[in-house]
């Protein structure tokens, strides 16, 4: 009996994903640049619900962003905040924000709010990456452009959607309709 349990405590320590969450700070604690470079105070979305997704240009999930748009418009008003993170941590975005601002306004008529470009993975992250994995694990931290982290009303990470999940997928609206 003890070998299972030793070995069955081994097997849970070697595949956890997911960090010990003591949420020291919360997600309003932060605030981020926006892409034209005034000051986002992440306490002005208090009581909201955010879907914070790093994006890119040139991804084969640029697509998104026709959803992303869609959800904002559907969901806006009942307190869902989309707030798009450009980064160029895989690689795949333009070189300026003034360029990533009119890419995302011409080609999707985006109007949800967007960060100046960002890093969101490794030593160089953005402390709210940071802060999502220390809190939420390895699933917090982005594998490719289009990673989806739903951060709840009392601003601490309630899921997070790999780049595959699409933002007007049952799945995510059934997440976000459950905590709005």
């Amino acid at each position: 009996m003890r070998k299972i349990i030793f070995l069955f405590s081994i097997f849970m320590i070697l595949f956890k994903t997911s960090a010990i969450a003591n949420y020291e700070k919360k997600f309003y604690d932060f605030s981020i640049e926006s892409i034209t470079g005034e000051t986002i105070n992440l306490n002005d979305y208090r009581n909201k619900v955010i879907l914070v997704v790093n994006t890119a240009s040139f991804c084969g999930f640029t697509k998104q962003y026709d959803e992303l748009q869609k959800l904002w418009d559907l969901y806006k008003e009942k307190g869902l905040v989309v707030l798009g993170v450009p980064s160029n941590s895989f690689n795949q975005e333009k070189k300026n924000n003034a360029d990533v601002k009119e890419f995302c306004e011409v080609n999707f008529n985006i109007n949800f709010p967007l960060t100046t470009i960002t890093e969101v993975k490794g030593e160089n992250a953005h402390e709210l990456f940071k802060w999502a994995k220390n809190n939420h694990g390895k699933s917090a931290v982005p594998k490719w452009n289009f990673h989806k982290i739903l951060i709840n009303k009392e601003g601490k990470v309630e899921e997070t959607f790999a780049s595959f999940t699409k933002p007007m997928s049952k799945k995510l609206i059934n997440s976000i309709e459950s905590i709005l």
